[in-house]
C-alpha cells in the first residue's frame, strides 16, 4: 500500500531561506576581506576565507534543497529526498577543508613578523557577529518548522561564521592591548576558529553518514507511530516496524496481525486504517507500507 507523492508546501520557505543565507554570505565575504587587508588581521582574512566557503556552500545548499524536493518518479520511487544527506556530507567536506587550510596559513603566520590589526576592523567584526547569528536564528526556525537536516547544518555554519568572527575579535583585542609582542594573537584567534570549523565539519559529517545510512529515527517518533497503529480497533499486535528518513519525509513499513479469520477485503481496509492513523499522528510520516498477518497467539505481547 503507498500513497502519492506531492511537493511539500514548505519547499518555497526552504529554497527562499537558502537564497537569503547566499545573498549574506557574499556580503561577508567582500566586506571581511576588503578590511582584514587593510587592516592587517589575518583573523579576519581567515574569516573571509571561511565565508567564502559558505557561499558555495550555500549554492550546494540551494542545490540540494531543489533536488530533495522533486516528486518521486520511475527511476527515484522513493523521491529525491536523500538529495538532502548528500549535500551535508559535502557541507562538511567544505568546513573540513576551510579548517585544515585557515589552520595551515594561521600556524604560518603566527612565526612570521606581523603587523599590528587596525583598531577600526574591530567594528566590521561586531557588525559580521550580530548579522551572522541574527542569519543563524532565522534559518534555525525555518529547520524546526520544516524539519529540514540541511537547512539546520546550514544555520550551524552560520552560526560557525559568528563564532570565527567573535574570535577574531578577542585575538584582535589582545593583540592591541598587549602592544609589541602579542601581534600573533590574531593569528591564534584564526587558529581557534579553525577548531570550532572542524569540529562542526565532524559533526555534520556524522550526522550525514547516518541519514544515508537509514538510522532510525528519535525514539519518540518510533513509539508514536506505534502508538497510532496500535489504537485502530482490529489490530492484535505488530511487528518489524522499520522507518527511513528521506529529507523531512519518513517511510514506514510495519507488519500487522489481525484475527486470522478476517475476510481479505477486511483486511485490506484495516492496513488502510492503520496507515492513516500512522500519518495523522505523525505528519512527518509521507508514506506507509503495511504487511497484513494473522495473529496466532492472544499471550505474545505487543510491539
Amino acid at each position: 500500500m503507498t500513497t502519492s507523492h506531492h511537493a511539500t508546501p514548505e519547499a518555497g520557505t526552504k529554497l527562499t531561506t537558502a537564497l537569503m543565507g547566499l545573498g549574506v554570505n557574499l556580503l561577508m565575504v567582500a566586506v571581511k576581506l576588503v578590511a582584514g587587508i587593510l587592516g592587517h588581521s589575518y583573523a579576519l582574512i581567515a574569516d573571509a576565507v571561511e565565508s567564502s566557503t559558505d557561499v558555495f556552500a550555500s549554492v550546494v545548499v540551494w542545490a540540494g534543497l531543489r533536488i530533495s524536493q522533486r516528486p518521486a518518479d520511475s527511476d527515484y520511487p522513493y523521491g529525491y529526498g536523500k538529495a538532502e544527506p548528500l549535500t551535508v556530507a559535502v557541507v562538511a567536506l567544505l568546513l573540513l577543508g576551510a579548517a585544515m587550510g585557515i589552520a595551515t596559513a594561521a600556524i604560518h603566520e603566527i612565526v612570521t613578523p606581523l603587523h599590528a590589526p587596525a583598531v577600526w576592523t574591530l567594528v566590521v567584526l561586531v557588525g559580521v557577529v550580530a548579522v551572522k547569528e541574527s542569519l543563524f536564528r532565522t534559518v534555525l526556525k525555518v529547520s524546526s518548522e520544516t524539519e529540514s537536516s540541511l537547512l539546520a547544518a546550514d544555520a550551524w555554519h552560520h552560526r560557525s561564521d559568528a563564532l570565527t568572527s567573535a574570535a577574531a575579535f578577542f585575538g584582535i583585542v589582545i593583540a592591541l592591548w598587549g602592544g609589541p609582542g602579542w601581534e600573533s594573537a590574531d593569528d591564534w584567534a584564526a587558529l581557534f576558529a579553525a577548531g570550532i570549523i572542524g569540529f562542526n565539519g565532524v559533526r555534520f559529517l556524522k550526522q550525514a553518514t547516518q541519514a544515508l545510512m537509514d538510522r532510525q529515527p528519535e525514539p519518540e517518533v518510533l513509539a508514536s507511530i506505534l502508538s497510532a497503529a496500535n489504537s485502530v480497533p482490529g489490530v492484535r499486535a505488530l511487528e518489524k516496524l522499520r522507518v527511513r528518513r528521506a529529507a523531512e519525509r519518513l517511510y514506514v513499513d510495519l507488519h500487522v496481525q489481525a484475527a486470522p479469520e478476517m475476510p481479505l477485503q477486511d483486511a485490506h481496509a484495516l492496513g488502510g486504517a492503520v496507515k492513516a492513523a500512522i500519518k495523522s499522528a505523525v505528519p512527518r510520516v509521507w508514506d506507509v507500507l503495511i504487511h497484513m498477518e494473522p495473529f496466532v497467539d492472544d499471550a505474545a505481547p505487543p510491539l
